[in-house]
């Protein structure tokens, strides 16, 4: 590196290739010199170099030219050749930084800080500081001074060695650029002179062309100007008349008017005309507020029209019925309240007006809804001040004798309670009650009706009327306004309803940009659909309302009207049941709340008349002593009825009533119509109360006939031709007893209510059938079981016991199938089958127990028999003995025909003719096999005892062939058996 050349471009001579000959080997040339191998034998003078020149030695050619062959220079070439490698490396190493120089330009600047050290290159770098001397100059004595002096020499000659490469590297660069900004001024004088000249041309081309044009345009704008402003000011004039005449308008209650000016202003405010004027920067709410106040002055005139104005027709009817509190209300007609047509028309009139403008408004739906609520509450206050009004003038009246209840008193002692007034009146008085609640409901509910009619009539038959047009455009109006009302809340937010005009304008402005889903037709019939939806609902809330408070009227009195007589009660059904088909016929809606109270009071009362007769059977059943009763006329009146068809199917018209199918429909604008079994008419009422006297009627014959079998023999005197010994059934004569009278007037009531309480058929049913079942069992216990010798003091269960009750038992008997169709022809058709198969139990129950009697009458008489038959052996001992004058038959023989007879007497004259003789033909054979063996066995060795056993046997035989027979054996000879052929074998058959 010490050879290395200048940067001034010395290496040039190095760089190039020698090339020497023969001829040329004698001279002394530079590259020689330097690429002499012995270079350090030069001398000192040669200057800067600090080289010592070269000692050359002559060449002498020893051969000729031709004769040089490379191995002559293998000498030379073996002693430059480490010479000559590292010149080989030093200037390929030079080639290689001068190509890489120039992508390489600022590293030589980083190989200068690489070997200065780099406290030279600090920003601070000042050897006046102390540290930074000691730390650049860390000299102790002069030789090292000058050492590092020259370290320092060399540190600069480094950096300005670097710095002149790095110079001559960028200098191209320099050059290049300050060329560029040379050109670049040139340019930009140039540029500069053309603007100066297109600025110059510019300005005469505006004095000479565009300032006449200029000023025409800006005339041209002011006039145009001027006229919008026209335009504004004149808008401006017309919204303010318009807003004054609004203002008139609404405080006038001139809806129409006012409506059709709001449309106009909302068209504004849809537009752009308005904007920027900031004078109607409220015009908006100002609208709104109109509008509010509009459906507030339609709302109100749509609660006095439909509700308010209807008259006093509550106090009117609150002072008939108080006017009539003393009088029964039994053959009164409720009576129906309707209007004319002249009221109806004149009505449809005053609300046309109103529904127009609520329909243009979109709040007819919510006005309804309003509607719905003030009916509602309004039909709740007008019951509750016919209650309030009523009851002073209704608890006045004494109570009804089969009112057991008690006027219960507050704790306090201040009087009663509305509970307790309403529990203290008498049935009587109640029904006045129910009816005079039954006329303002109706009221109401026709004025209601007639509301729904008007408004049907308005949304859908309105063909041909001079305002259809106008609906037509209201219904499509209001419904999009309510299609965008409910799209804003959809959105979370509550718009205004202007901005729901605004939006509904929109749409209908761009009919074919919407689907068909939301198409103004669609959207017409949805809110039409709305509308008649709120319109039902509204009578229907009424009619729940009605209803409710019905039924709460009821519940008051739940305790009480199971303990009513038949009638009583009947009375307060009928009239609840009517009161349910009027308000369900104008509503057209069941109503599921008020049946189903009213059908679980009536089956309270059915439980509670079944217990209360329960109990009072089971009690006469145990005080019964089994003793016959003439049976007054009344009961046999009641048989009869059982058997005669014609009275069946007569009292089954006559309550039909009460047992109609009701179906409601609601075709286009009708309310709803009632489909019924069997048609309707004014005469209903009287049905039902000639339903009712027909009832009490019955009721009273009950009560008497009561009180003469209760009276049994003692007052048959007082009875005389009222009363007979027997009960006729279907042509057979029946021997009775209290309870079985008792029976036959409990199961007369239970028809009486499975007629008048079709709805409770099946629970009558089934209570029949309970206490049928009871009447056999508890009848089987006390005369069979003889429990009656513990309960009724009876000494002894007798034959004439057995025939009375095995009498009531036949004849219980004998009326369960008509007493079945009767009661089956309330009886729904898919529960008669199992009904039947029940009261076929019941009937068999009663055959097998009455078997039983007859059965128990036949093994008393063969007791008896063999009780005659243990002594027979001690009187056989005294036939023996010589004959005696008294030809009579022996004790046993009369002792037995005695009681053969007396049974035979007894049962006669109660029992049916074909029972005493089936059970005398048992009697017949036991004696027959009985009588014949106890005879068989006697050992009889004696004339005298031979007479007495033919005189017994004849004896007997002669009882036994009276006693009542139906001849089974085909003899000719009656009730021949066993015995008959005894007397043959033993004495042969001429004493046969």
């Amino acid at each position: 590196m010490d050879l290395q050349p200048s940067p001034s471009g010395r290496s040039s001579t190095v760089g190039r290739t020698s090339s020497f000959s023969v001829a040329d080997s004698g001279g002394q040339t530079l590259s020689s010199v330097l690429n002499n191998p012995h270079a350090g034998k030069l001398e000192a003078s040669w200057g800067w170099w600090s080289v010592a020149p070269p000692e050359f030695t002559p060449l002498t050619s020893t051969k000729a030219a031709c004769d040089l062959t490379r191995s002559d220079f293998q000498s030379y070439v073996s002693s430059i050749s480490d010479s000559y490698y590292r010149f080989e490396d030093i200037r390929n190493h030079t080639t290689k930084e001068q190509t890489l120089d120039v992508d390489n330009i600022g590293e030589a600047l980083v190989a200068c800080l690489r070997e200065v050290p780099a406290l030279y290159f600090k920003e601070d770098f000042a050897l006046e500081d102390g540290g930074t001397f000691r730390a650049a100059c860390p000299f102790t004595d002069v030789s090292e001074n000058i050492i590092l002096q020259e370290k320092l020499s060399h540190y600069l000659d480094v950096v300005e060695l670097h710095l002149v490469k790095e110079i001559s590297l960028r200098s191209n660069s320099f050059f290049e650029a300050q060329g560029q900004l040379q050109d670049l001024n040139v340019k930009i004088v140039e540029g500069c002179n053309r603007i100066r000249d297109l600025k110059e041309t510019i300005r005469l081309v505006d004095t000479d062309l565009v300032d006449s044009a200029r000023q025409i345009q800006e005339l041209n704008a002011s006039r145009t100007n001027l006229l919008a402003l026209q335009h504004k000011l004149k808008l401006i004039l017309s919204v303010n008349q318009a807003l004054s005449a609004l203002k008139l308008l609404v405080a006038s209650s001139e809806c129409a008017g006012a409506l059709d000016i709001i449309d106009d202003l909302q068209h504004l405010l849809d537009g752009d005309e308005l904007s920027g004027l900031h004078c109607f920067r409220h015009l908006r709410d100002h609208v709104v507020t109109s509008i509010d106040s509009i459906n507030s002055i339609l709302s109100a005139e749509f609660m006095r029209a439909s509700i308010h104005d209807k008259g006093d027709k509550d106090s009117v009817i609150l002072l008939k019925a108080k006017a009539r509190a003393s009088i029964s209300l039994n053959g009164e007609d409720v009576g129906q309240v309707n209007l004319d047509e002249e009221e109806t028309t004149n009505f449809r009139d005053r609300l046309l007006p109103l529904i127009i403008g609520l329909l243009r408004t979109a709040k007819l739906p919510f006005v309804l809804r309003t509607y719905r609520d003030t009916l509602t509450a309004d039909m709740k206050t007008a019951i509750k001040t016919a209650v309030a009004e009523l009851l002073p003038v209704l608890v006045g009246q004494p109570l009804e004798s089969d009112m057991g209840a008690e006027r219960t008193v507050d704790a306090d002692g201040g009087g009663l309670s509305l509970a307790s007034k309403l529990r203290s009146l008498s049935s009587g008085s109640f029904v006045q009650l129910l009816a005079a609640i039954f006329k303002i409901v109706q009221a109401h509910l026709v004025r209601a009706a007639e509301v729904k009619r008007a408004i049907e009539w308005v949304m859908c038959n309105l063909d041909g009327h001079y305002a259809a047009d106008s609906v037509a455009a209201a219904i499509a109006l209001g419904a999009m306004v309510a299609e965008s009302s409910q799209e804003s809340n959809g959105q979370g937010g509550a718009l205004p309803l202007s901005a729901s005009l605004r939006s509904t304008s929109k749409v209908l402005s761009s009919p074919g940009k919407g689907s068909d889903a939301i198409s103004p037709s669609n959207l017409s019939k949805n809110f039409r659909a709305d509308v008649l939806r709120e319109n039902a609902e509204a009578v229907f809330a009424a009619c729940d309302a009605a209803h409710g408070r019905w039924a709460k009227l009821l519940g008051v009195r739940a305790l009480l009207h199971p303990k009513l007589r038949l009638q009583d009660f009947l009375s307060i059904y009928n009239i609840t049941q009517e009161f349910i088909t009027s308000t369900e016929k104008i509503g057209g809606r069941l109503g599921y709340s008020i049946r189903g109270t009213l059908q679980s009071q009536a089956k309270s009362f059915v439980d509670f008349q079944h217990e209360s007769r329960m109990t009072k059977i089971r009690a006469v059943l145990d005080q019964e002593t089994w003793v016959e009763v003439d049976v007054p006329d009344e009961f046999q009146a009641i048989v009869s009825s059982l058997f005669d068809s014609e009275a069946i199917v007569s009292g089954s018209k006559d309550n039909a009533e009460s047992n109609r199918t009701e179906s409601y429909s609601n075709e286009g604008s009708q309310v709803g119509s009632v489909a019924q079994n069997e048609p309707t008419d004014s005469s209903s009422t009287t049905a039902v109360n000639a339903a009712q006297g027909k009832a009490e009627v019955i009721e009273r014959k009950k009560s008497d006939a009561v009180t003469s079998s209760q009276s049994n023999n003692s007052n048959t005197k007082e009875r005389g031709k009222n009363a007979t010994q027997t009960l006729e059934c279907g042509g057979v004569s029946y021997h009775m007893v209290n309870c079985g009278l008792i029976l036959l007037k409990m199961l007369s009531e239970y028809i009486d209510m499975n007629h008048l309480l079709p709805a409770l058929s099946l629970e009558v049913v089934h209570r029949v059938v309970e206490i049928l079942k009871f009447f056999n069992t508890r009848t089987c216990q006390l005369v069979l079981g003889a429990g009656a010798m513990q309960v009724s003091g009876l000494k002894s269960i007798t034959s004439k016991h057995l025939a009375l009750a095995s009498q009531v038992i036949s004849f219980i008997y004998a009326i369960i199938p008509e007493l079945r169709q009767i009661l089956f022809l309330k009886v729904p058709e898919p529960r008669k089958s199992l009904l039947l198969s029940e009261f076929d139990r019941v009937a068999q129950d009663y055959k097998v127990h009455r078997d039983e009697i007859h059965t128990k009458l036949v093994q008393i008489m063969r007791e008896r028999l063999l009780v005659h038959l243990r002594g027979l052996p001690q009187i056989v001992e005294s036939w023996n003995r010589p004959e005696e004058a008294d030809p009579q038959p022996s004790q046993f023989a009369r002792s037995l025909t005695k009681e053969v007879g007396f049974l035979q007497r007894v049962l006669s004259r109660t029992l049916h003719e074909v029972d005493v003789q089936a059970i005398f033909r048992q009697v017949v054979v036991i004696f027959h096999s009985q009588i014949s063996d106890a005879f068989s066995r006697l050992e009889i060795s004696t004339p005298q005892a031979k007479d007495r056993l033919y005189r017994d046997v004849t004896h007997i035989l002669g009882c036994i062939r009276s006693l009542p027979s139906d001849n089974s054996n085909n003899s000719a000879t009656p009730n021949w058996g066993q015995l008959d052929e005894f007397l043959a074998q033993r004495f042969g058959a001429e004493a046969s």
